[in-house]
């Protein structure tokens, strides 16, 4: 890795993790326990497109951690990493393709997400019933994908080359 990067991942990394702060605090309730809008992923998604796919990886896995244990508990940790690399290969996948914008990687991140968290309750949980959370959790993963991806493709515009 450049040397001149490092700063630049720190500082994003204390983005996203002042993004999960910001997150934790909202009063904002979705329905359905643990959903959020996702705010972090501003970051990553911006990561992905501008510093690549590995700086990102890092962004996510880093943040993931230390929120964890900031604001959040272990098995906070073990459904977020579990969402974020269901939702990183998909927004990385789909990036490699020509044909997705910003705002549909986004919303394949988001519900890729939701699905990756729900694989992870069901084996923690060892339970299948869970899976009747996905239809819900998939519109929501749509909608805040939606919104994640207008934020982060405004961001993109703006940014440097």
């Amino acid at each position: 890795m450049n040397y001149k990067k490092v700063p630049v991942l720190g500082m994003l990394i204390a983005l996203a993790l002042i993004m999960s702060y910001i997150e934790s605090i909202l009063p904002l309730n979705l329905g359905i326990p643990g959903a959020k809008i996702g705010l972090p992923n501003i970051v990553i998604i911006t990561a992905l497109y501008k510093a690549g796919e590995k700086q990102a990886c890092i962004i996510s896995i880093v943040r993931i951690i230390l929120a964890g244990f900031l604001f959040g508990n272990f098995f906070s940790i073990v459904y977020s990493i579990m969402g974020a690399s269901f939702s990183l290969s998909a927004m990385i996948l789909l990036k490699k393709k020509t044909s997705f914008s910003v705002y549909g990687i986004s919303m394949a991140g988001g519900i890729m997400h939701n699905v990756g968290q729900i694989v992870a309750a069901m084996v923690v949980l060892e339970t299948k019933e869970l899976i009747y959370y996905l239809p819900i959790l998939t519109i929501i993963g749509m909608i805040t994908g939606i919104f994640i991806g207008i934020i982060s493709g405004m961001l993109l515009k703006r940014l440097p080359s």
